[in-house]
């Protein structure tokens, strides 16, 4: 897989922010045929720092409905595969500046 598609976008929610502050933890969403040897690549390439541990979690889909003036509506949120990054002692990625 080239390095350039397994980065989606990084993920930022209040959990993820309390978790950089304390653990060194970043959050991704990733594409879902990426490894934890390519994520960890990718990381390591684009943000030029020192990956010790990846996990990983697909997060499974989910149907939303709801009812408006036009009937009911029906639909998909599709499922996505997001990645935990623990870097190394005294790295740090500046996600808010870019």
């Amino acid at each position: 897989m080239i390095l350039t598609e397994v980065l989606v976008r990084p993920l930022i929610t209040e959990k993820v922010n309390s978790q950089m502050e304390a653990s060194n933890r970043y959050t991704f969403q990733v594409d879902k045929r990426a490894n934890k040897l390519e994520i960890k690549k990718a990381i390591e390439e684009f943000y030029g720092v020192k990956v010790s541990d990846v996990n990983t979690i697909v997060v499974p889909g989910k149907s939303k409905s709801r009812f408006t003036k036009a009937g009911f509506i029906q639909g998909v949120k599709g499922s996505y595969k997001k990645a935990i990054v623990t870097l190394t002692e005294g790295e740090s990625i500046d996600l808010f500046s870019m």
